[in-house]
């Protein structure tokens, strides 16, 4: 949902998602003299509840003197920016935010007009689309706020419980109600995922087969580090008799499920989550719900034919006849298109490079394991278009290809049109203030960014959305089994995945900031509020990428 308010050369823009509000604001010049930052009021109508929205930098000379983790309100102390989120909305309730600006001195802050704007959380639930992500930051103040900074499984009862529950942020909780929809001996569920771990899920499939439903789950069994652990849970779990593995060819890489009545294909599962404590609660994922059952049915194509062949010629020749991708032109723009894979060459993935060519105003992908060439050309483009990355790691490989990687992506985040975060941690408490954060969940390849979605314009009339399984790769297109969803012209799946992307791109983009600066050395102070305006100066030069977002997220051209 968006709205945006205008009043008195004030300008408020918000989009909301399920769990995020994204607000950008804007100034017309007669505003910006002494204007000292915003304060932001926020009202959840729902719960009949009303609060100054609060931060954690503050001004030198009126210093409230906070304790490690504390924070100020933004009536006092107010947020020198030009872009906020709120990420402690709720799905389906209604809000209304206030901004104003702040003038004068910093012991005598005077207030400016105040622009209110109304607007409503996304429900997760819904058709044809429903979203789930979960928390992907156990690298977090609020997490070492409520839960001491102690792993979850380092907790005792209730506490652990709670620490996964806010960690999952009910990802592991669809996942289940999914399957549990499976009632009795007229449903199906069709699964194929690359790790299959995690006891809840396990049980679910279980329980489901208990009711009479019929089970049959595809996994991943080669691999020493993928293969033993999948099977060794599946016979704890006592599942073994529902689940094939999967051990010819390259990765089985899908997470998927199929949800069948009477035969026939209703819903399917997919996205990035892998069903292990890394994939529900750890790095950052999603879940994608999809009620629509010619959806399905392709999904339940893919799957009958992964369960019946694990010949990779065979699946590229099935693929080539049966999910031709690139789609013809007349069907380029249809709602959603489904993606599987192995194909036999890199069409599918020239196509995403020409998909994220295309954005007009804005471009934000995810990286797991570094960026391949067909995008770095396409950040590099010189034009105006305002590109994010979010990223796990700079680059993948050893020695020399991957300080080349890494140059690379040195050379392109210089770019003034593109922001790049990777993955971190604060490591230590290297500034007062800031609680010592968990670095990650578990040990794992992937421990920051393991989505694997893309946003084409998501702010205008026709956004795009890429999202599935595949590492935007040329393994994860003509080798490894995948899907991807492609879907056009959905704001509602639009404006919740871009604030869930702005949401950790923001989180690990000063994270990385951190890192860098005591790579090299740098001492990291208190970050205070400017007491006088200068703090503006790079929101109004058109050469900053500061500037580029002030306008995209205000939409003030």
């Amino acid at each position: 949902m968006r709205a945006r308010v205008s009043n008195e050369g004030i300008t408020v823009n918000a989009i909301a998602g399920t769990h995020v509000v994204i607000l950008g604001f804007d100034l017309d010049k007669a505003r910006r003299k002494e204007c000292l930052g915003f304060a932001i009021q926020r009202e959840d109508k729902t719960e009949d509840e009303r609060y100054w929205l609060r931060g954690m930098k503050t001004f030198p000379s009126t210093n409230p003197q906070l304790g490690p983790g504390g924070t100020a309100s933004s009536r006092d102390h107010p947020f020198q920016t030009f872009q906020w989120a709120d990420y402690s909305a709720k799905p389906a309730h209604e809000y209304a935010f206030t901004v104003m600006p702040l003038y004068g001195e910093p012991a005598n802050l005077r207030e400016g007009p105040r622009v209110t704007v109304e607007i409503g959380t996304e429900i997760e639930i819904g058709a044809p689309h429903s979203m789930f992500f979960n928390r992907g930051s156990v690298a977090t103040q609020e997490y070492a706020r409520q839960f001491q900074n102690i792993p979850p499984d380092k907790l005792s009862g209730e506490d652990s419980a709670a620490a996964y529950r806010w960690l999952s942020r009910g990802l592991e909780e669809a996942m289940v109600a999914f399957i549990g929809r499976a009632a009795d001996a007229s449903w199906g569920i069709h699964g194929a995922i690359f790790e299959l771990r995690w006891p809840s899920v396990i049980k679910a499939l279980r329980e489901a087969n208990g009711r009479g439903a019929k089970v049959g789950v595809l996994y991943h069994g080669k691999n020493d580090t993928i293969g033993p652990p999948n099977a060794d849970a599946i016979a704890k779990g006592r599942i073994k008799g529902l689940c094939r593995a999967r051990t010819e060819g390259y990765l089985m890489h899908n997470k998927f499920f199929v949800l069948t009545k009477d035969g026939k294909p209703v819903s399917v599962w997919t996205g990035s989550t892998n069903a292990t404590v890394n994939g529900i609660f750890g790095h950052m994922n999603c879940g994608h719900i999809v009620e629509d059952p010619a959806v399905a049915g392709e999904f339940l194509d893919y799957w009958r034919e992964m369960w019946d062949n694990e010949n990779h010629k065979a699946e590229q020749d099935w693929m080539g006849e049966r999910n031709p991708r690139p789609p013809a032109k007349a069907d380029e723009q249809k709602p959603l298109t489904t993606v599987f894979s192995p194909h036999a060459d890199d069409a599918v993935l020239d196509w995403y490079r020409d998909i994220s060519a295309s954005a007009e105003d804005a471009l934000m992908m995810s990286f797991a394991f570094g960026m391949d060439g067909r995008f770095k050309d396409v950040y590099r483009k010189d034009d105006e278009v305002l590109r994010y990355a979010l990223m796990d790691k700079a680059a993948s490989g050893t020695g020399q290809r991957l300080q080349e990687g890494k140059e690379e992506i040195e050379k392109i985040r210089r770019r003034p049109n593109v922001v790049v975060a990777i993955g971190n941690h604060i490591p230590v408490n290297a500034f007062d203030r800031w609680l010592k954060e968990q670095s990650r969940i578990t040990k794992a390849q992937v421990p920051w960014v393991h989505t694997k979605f893309m946003l084409v314009d998501p702010l205008g009339e026709d956004p795009t959305v890429v999202t599935g399984s595949a590492n935007w790769s040329d393994e994860s297109t003509h080798k490894n089994a995948e899907n991807m969803l492609v879907i056009h012209g959905d704001k509602r799946v639009a404006d919740t995945y871009l604030g869930e992307f702005m949401r950790l791109h923001s989180h690990y983009a000063f994270r990385e900031a951190v890192a860098r600066a005591l790579e090299t050395g740098e001492k990291w102070e208190p970050q205070n509020l400017a007491e006088d305006s200068s703090w503006q100066k790079d929101y109004f030069d058109p050469h900053d990428e500061r500037c580029r977002k002030r306008r995209y997220f205000a939409q003030s051209g």
